[in-house]
């Protein structure tokens, strides 16, 4: 997960919040956190009861140092179910099959929208866990949040959809690799503009 330094707090919370519902409603045995940063997404993994086994995957070492210390400080018990891998999203060659349940935590905005193909073939075509939760910037929110048109609501943000757009992706992403999905606004609910953020919950037809 990469989460951008000056998110507000109510914005993260109700994102984490939303993801670990839908996660524990899954009743996962072992979680792959795609993209896990400096493990905020990994400390919430890490409290569900009953155990889970977590893998974090990030292409920044920094960022898994910060994991790797929050992880080694919390225990033996924790640091022997949480498994942190250096990899980017993008390869397929990853040995992570198996998962019950993976999280792309505001982390497509992040690509190059040319290199979506190769997350849905890694993720969704070699990987398949049995549930896959994608959250992403819902654009048409930016301007509640004071973002201006012409910039994206972070410097390292690719591409931001609005709920169309992301609407199209996954519904594409789904028919291909032969998962269902189901689309929901999160943090926040405007009646015309929905949420700060948006979520994507593909589960294995």
């Amino acid at each position: 997960m990469r989460q951008g330094q000056a998110a507000p707090s109510w914005w993260h919370g109700e994102r984490i919040a939303a993801v670990m519902a839908h996660v524990a409603a899954c009743a996962p045995r072992a979680v792959l956190d795609l993209g896990c940063g400096e493990g905020a997404m990994l400390r919430a993994l890490a409290a569900l009861r009953p155990a889970v086994a977590i893998t974090g995957v990030d292409q920044s070492g920094a960022l898994l140092e910060q994991a790797r210390r929050w992880r080694d400080g919390q225990g033996a018990d924790l640091a022997g179910r949480v498994a942190l891998r250096e990899g980017s999203v993008l390869d397929a060659g990853l040995p992570l099959a198996g998962f019950d349940c993976a999280g792309l935590i505001e982390v497509i905005e992040h690509l190059a929208p040319r290199q979506l193909p190769l997350l849905e073939r890694a993720v969704f075509g070699t990987f398949r866990p049995a549930r896959v939760i994608v959250t992403t910037p819902n654009v048409e929110f930016n301007h509640l949040l004071g973002v201006p048109p012409t910039r994206f609501r972070h410097p390292d943000h690719r591409f931001e959809w609005n709920r169309r757009q992301f609407g199209d992706w996954a519904g594409g992403v789904a028919a291909r690799n032969g998962y269902g999905v189901a689309l929901h606004d999160i943090a926040g609910g405007h009646p015309e503009f929905g949420g700060a953020s948006q979520m994507a919950v593909f589960d294995v037809a």
